[in-house]
């Protein structure tokens, strides 16, 4: 029995031993640490060193990051490789990304209007004028964060992920540095990022932050207290400028700020033990558009330091494996409930009527990402801060959103326009939301310059359900138009004019009721008063004060309309149709018109965009009206020529004649472009118009016959946030005649 338990000791010790000695090597096995700093386009450059860092096997245990650091911090330590973070972010749309940009299809026709007409916007309250805090929501940015951190967005302690993680932020009000590392991941990340002017502050439960570079771009000391034994480090921040470098107000705030990160680094750098610095003094900050230069820049740097890495593998216990995650994106999601929290002003029926998703419905991710396009470009809040979260017990997940809605009701708006008829203009738009009631919308844009224009326009906004709208617009220029537009032919050959200088003033008045089948798709009833004037020196009598007055009259009409139009671009569309028809039938006139009977007019635009590439796209349109009933009222009748948007009555637009220069209460007319994308924002087109236009085709069977008028147009555009900048050089065949169209600006 003594024998049996001396050996039994023995063994006892043995094993004891080897256990002891196991967990030895375990703990020699140096714990790595990766810091990545912030640098903004410039931390693509931390996407190259960890392609170097994963390609000799080097296994890190903690992953700190501010800023860019961070946001590629979290993507890694949630488990994509640097070679799938190269792919990502190569295929990633910046622009829209940092600019808040939102597609088209997401916003409704008034929001469209808002944005492709006016270049500047500001909040106004309190009758003082304020600056918005930051170019952008970053609301483009925290969806896609987010559905690239879906596999992990159930996990609220960063120490869980399949690499630990923290960020640092800085409290706005305090001034002072947070190390983020429990809650929503995408929020954290998009705090840590918030660069001041560029992002606006991001608010987490009760504190509001901002970018962390402000107080820590480089948290090496804190990363080292988590127990790190070796830390590889990547730095992309810059270097103090010399004078010949400091040539704007930019590049000297961004100096000072310098003064305090490189002073840091002077002493973070010498606690790196593998300091991985890429040349990449060439970018700034915002230089998005040469992603796979910094992203080789930070590889080419990660190979300098690839003899330190090896030797840092060596050290590397074999059975401490990289974490095996499969990130992945989500084509189809459940959702089993919505919470929604913040609301006030706002019904929880209004926030789901733009979401379009309900309870226990499953739906394609890109649903759900039109849904929150759709809410956010009501411009009624200034965060929509969302998670989903897997449901207890069933397949699928929650969505719980904070919302904070916009308090500011009232804003200026401007922008600057020229073209051929209108000449220059200046716009100045006051728009009030909630002027009456919660979700009713005033907006009054008024163009001075050399002819002073108004709109007005009031809505009460119900959505898919009957909406009330009012509308008032004032329109002015002198022209020399087409005398068949005011003359009959005899009058014409008496007076042996093709050509008149008028002076035309339009002012329309409507209300109406409007039902949107979708966003796109809208169906409006209404009564319009439409009071014209023209007026010429021409034929003025021989009393030299007075003109001629050709008309000045008042009517009254009754008036539908259907407009379908999912163009993704309203001046360069790669894809989408467009349909708009118009019905007014017109049952008054005042008695300047004595001869008045009632007549209506009929017209409609159909077209279609598609692209064969990214850079090449054509877009195919057709047009026609007629007029039904008495014939006599001419000044409504069509009239072809130019080039624009948003001509008033029955002006169309073609090219190679000068505006109003065909005229007759009918016509058809086809429609091909080309639109080749030189470099981004810069196009070359070439455009083709063909059309019969004259009294009474229709009845002739004249439309149907081979084209009377035809004009071509090759032109250049750029795109720029006062919007397009075009020239176009147009030509008739018939004519044998060439004209110059320019525009500079949206159109309004």
């Amino acid at each position: 029995m003594n024998l049996r338990t001396i050996i039994s000791a023995i063994f006892l010790l043995v094993f004891i031993s080897a256990k002891a000695q196991i967990y030895v090597e375990k703990d020699d096995t140096p714990k790595v640490g990766l810091v990545l700093s912030g640098g903004g386009a410039k931390g693509l450059a931390h996407i190259g060193a960890l392609k170097v860092i994963d390609s000799l096997g080097v296994k890190v245990d903690y992953v700190a990051g501010t800023s860019m650091g961070a946001i590629i911090g979290a993507l890694y330590a949630s488990g994509y490789s640097g070679k799938a973070l190269d792919s990502i972010f190569r295929d990633a749309d910046f622009d829209n990304i940092i600019t808040d940009n939102l597609p088209r299809a997401s916003k409704g026709f008034f929001e469209r209007n808002n944005d492709e007409k006016y270049a500047v916007k500001l909040p106004f309250d309190g009758y003082k004028l304020k600056l918005p805090s930051a170019l952008s929501r970053g609301q483009n940015a925290y969806n896609y964060l987010l559905k690239l951190l879906l596999h992990v967005n159930e996990v609220e302690d960063f120490s869980k992920l399949p690499i630990p993680f923290f960020c640092i932020a800085t409290n706005m009000e305090t001034g002072k540095q947070v190390i983020l590392e429990k809650g929503n991941l995408t929020q954290s990340i998009m705090a840590s990022g918030a660069l001041p002017t560029l992002f606006q502050p991001v608010a987490i439960k009760d504190q509001i932050y901002i970018d962390g570079g402000v107080v820590n771009n480089y948290p090496i000391d804190e990363l080292r207290e988590k127990g790190m034994d070796i830390i590889i480090g990547v730095d992309v921040q810059d270097g103090l400028m010399d004078r010949n470098e400091l040539t704007s107000a930019l590049d000297v705030l961004l100096q000072i700020n310098n003064f305090r990160t490189i002073k840091d680094m002077e002493v973070k750098s010498k606690k790196t033990d593998i300091y991985i610095k890429p040349n990449i003094k060439d970018y700034n900050v915002v230089s998005f558009d040469a992603a796979k230069q910094i992203v080789d820049l930070g590889s080419a740097a990660g190979l300098e330091k690839q003899e330190a890495l090896k030797a840092l593998v060596k050290n590397q216990s074999d059975d401490v494996a990289r974490p095996e995650v499969r990130p992945y994106t989500q084509d189809s999601i459940i959702i089993n409930g919505i919470s929604l929290k913040g609301l006030k002003k706002y019904t929880r029926s209004y926030v789901l009527g733009k979401l379009k998703f309900k309870n226990e419905e499953k739906i394609s991710y890109t649903k759900l990402m039109n849904g929150i396009n759709s809410l956010v470009a009501t411009n009624n809040f200034d965060s929509f801060e969302y998670q989903l979260k897997a449901s207890d017990e069933k397949e699928g997940f929650d969505f719980h959103a904070n919302l904070k809605e916009t308090e500011t009701t009232t804003f200026l708006k401007f922008g600057v326009h020229y073209d051929n008829l209108y000449k220059s203009g200046a716009l100045v738009n006051v728009t009030k939301k909630q002027l009456l009631f919660d979700n009713d919308i005033a907006s009054l844009d008024v163009v001075l310059g050399d002819n002073v224009r108004y709109d007005f326009e009031y809505l009460i906004d119900k959505g898919f359900y009957w909406s009330v709208g009012l509308r008032s617009t004032f329109n002015d220029f002198h022209k020399s138009i087409s005398a068949q537009l005011l003359l009959s032919d005899s009058e014409i050959d008496a007076n042996g004019l093709n050509k008149i200088d008028v002076e035309l003033q339009d002012q329309t008045n409507q209300f109406y009721l409007q039902t949107l089948f979708r966003k796109d798709f809208a169906l409006s009833l209404g009564v319009e008063h439409k009071r014209l004037e023209i007026k010429s020196e021409t034929l003025a009598t021989s009393n030299e004060d007075e003109d001629f007055i050709f008309e000045n009259t008042d009517y009254v009409s009754l008036f539908g309309g259907l407009k379908l139009d999912t163009y993704d671009n309203k001046y360069f569309p790669k894809k989408g149709v467009y349909f708009n028809g118009d019905l007014h039938t017109y049952v008054y006139a005042s008695h300047f018109n004595s001869e008045f009977e009632t007549f209506s007019i009929a017209k409609a635009d159909i077209g279609y965009a598609f692209s064969f590439s990214d850079k090449l796209a054509i877009n195919l349109q057709t047009s026609g009206g007629f007029k039904l009933g008495d014939k006599s009222t001419q000044t409504l009748d069509f009239a072809l020529g130019g080039y624009g948007n948003n001509l008033i009555n029955n002006f169309i637009p073609f090219l190679g004649y000068d505006f109003i220069s065909l005229t007759g209460n009918s016509y058809v007319k086809a429609y091909a472009g080309i639109d080749y994308e030189v470099v981004k924002k810069h196009h070359i087109t070439l455009e083709g118009n063909w059309a019969n236009v004259d009294d009474n085709i229709f009845d002739s069977g004249e439309w149907f016959t081979l084209p009377d008028y035809r004009g071509y147009a090759l032109g250049y555009a750029m795109e720029t946030f006062l919007g397009p900048i075009q020239v176009k050089y147009s030509h008739s065949t018939e004519r044998k005649k060439s004209i110059w169209f320019i525009n500079l600006g949206f159109w309004f």
